[in-house]
């Protein structure tokens, strides 16, 4: 292997026999190794040269170990330092790991601690620079007005912004909850031409349906019980700018035709008024709901529908995503870390495939709840499986454990459709997969009669992981 391939270790150490020991075995297992006997030599060596890993003695004439490590650490926050000492202790121990050391070591070396300590403070410094690589990345292609994703849908919807942002039409925000359709209004609004005028937010679904109309459209004093002063409704305060209504398909009908007046003749009438009041107003709206659907059900204005429609941005699901998950995991992680001071700095490649495994009812919110719990569970300072909430590990390792369906005597069923060659259209395999894991358990379910703890231990899964995919498949 090319040595600029190699893993790269610096041994520390005034004794020559240190030194000697730990390039031999560290080159026999395949490492780079560069000695020196001077920690004022081991920065210099820094400053030219990349490390992945530091062996370090703590007790060296002119700079001990200890003050070399600070200054180490403050040159390549990602470089891992393993301090070694003929003087150990707790305290000692203690002490280093919290300046930044990857661990302690006593001499005389076991050999196999060694070897094994050394691999995965290679593991660990990988992660971290992969990570900081990654965060380096995320400039305006990967990043948008606190929207973060590299994925095909995320970068479509960026370019979707920009352009949408220059018209002053109104637009119609679909999407799940919890895929940042607020933030997708944000960022219009500050793009747009309208940025330095009023910015106004209604949440439809957040006030009483008796009190609604009196906040959008304002009222008289006197106008009903409880009306002590006029009031200037949210619409004439946004006068001259964006008005955005959130869960729009929560507006009860009588408001939709009264929202309807408002956007096609430009005027508004407070309660208890005769005389109209001109405005001039963006409206910008958003929905987890389908209003399409509602407007077949009666339930929503086809013409208000297609006022509000005049242009509409998808904010895709995170499981739409693909590996946009990773990216914002550690966005996630390194938001929390900061702000419960705990110095996590990653995540293990273990925990992000569980991760990227789930399949996020609540998308990003929900993604985010779930790192902010991590993170503040975690002991160490890189999150693990086991500080992922119970659901999502059981989901991964039962993912990861069940018995193959192929496998020769199986008992298991295995009714997949079969292929002997992919169809020139293509194929929809996680639809595949889904139909077979949903048909096994109804069928898992009409043999138990509908128990479905019984059902779950005969699949071979845990009763939390039944009733996640009770869910998630819609079953009663």
């Amino acid at each position: 292997m090319a040595e600029e391939q190699k893993n790269r270790v610096l041994v520390v150490d005034d004794e020559q026999s240190i030194r000697e020991f730990l390039e031999l075995l560290l080159t026999k297992e395949g490492y780079y190794v560069q000695t020196t006997s001077s920690a004022f030599e081991a920065i210099k060596i820094l400053e030219n040269s990349r490390f992945d890993v530091i062996f370090m003695d703590i007790q060296m004439p002119q700079m001990s170990g200890i003050e070399a490590l600070i200054t180490l650490k403050k040159m390549d926050p990602t470089i891992e330092i393993i301090v070694i000492t003929a003087f150990g202790s707790t305290e000692i121990a203690i002490d280093v790991i919290k300046k930044g050391a990857y661990d302690f070591i006593a001499k005389p070396f076991k050999i196999d601690n060694l070897l094994i300590t050394t691999k995965k403070a290679i593991e660990k410094r990988k992660l971290t620079y992969e990570n900081l690589m990654l965060k380096s990345q995320l400039g305006d292609r990967y990043s948008y007005c606190g929207m973060i994703g590299s994925s095909a849908p995320m970068l479509m919807m960026y370019e979707m912004i920009k352009i949408v942002s220059q018209t002053t039409s109104n637009i119609l925000i679909t999407g799940e909850s919890g895929t940042g359709k607020e933030l997708i209004v944000k960022a219009i609004h500050t793009h747009g031409p309208l940025k330095n005028k009023p910015f106004v937010i209604i949440n439809c679904g957040a006030i009483p349906e008796n009190l609604i109309e009196s906040e959008m459209f304002g009222h008289k004093k006197g106008s009903f019980t409880g009306a002590i002063a006029d009031k200037i409704g949210l619409f004439e305060t946004a006068n001259n700018g964006t008005i955005f209504l959130d869960e729009v398909g929560e507006l009860p009908i009588h408001l939709q035709v009264k929202l309807l007046r408002a956007i096609q003749e430009r005027t508004i009438k407070r309660i208890g008024e005769n005389s109209d009041v001109n405005i001039n107003v963006r409206v910008i709206c958003a929905t987890n709901r389908d209003l399409q659907e509602m407007v077949k059900k009666g339930t929503f204005r086809e013409d208000l529908y297609y006022r509000l429609n005049v242009i509409q941005i998808h904010a895709p699901a995170l499981r739409e995503r693909g590996d946009d998950v990773t990216m914002l995991s550690n966005f996630f992680m390194e938001k929390y870390s900061k702000k419960l001071n705990k110095g996590i700095n990653n995540i293990t490649e273990e925990t992000l495939v569980a991760l990227k495994k789930y399949n996020y009812p609540g998308n990003v919110r929900e993604l985010e709840n779930i790192i902010e719990r991590a993170v503040a569970l975690c002991t160490n300072k890189i999150i693990k499986l086991q500080d992922l909430p119970p659901h999502i590990v059981d989901i991964y390792r039962d993912l990861n454990t069940s018995p193959s369906a192929v496998s020769a005597g199986s008992p298991y069923i295995t009714r997949f459709p079969e292929f002997t060659e992919i169809p020139e259209h293509g194929i929809e395999l996680e639809k595949i997969v889904e139909n077979f894991e949903r048909n096994l358990i109804q069928k898992a379910l009409k043999k138990t009669g509908g128990v479905k703890k019984h059902a779950a231990k005969i699949l071979g899964i845990t009763f939390r992981s039944m009733r996640y995919r009770l869910e998630k498949y819609n079953i009663d």
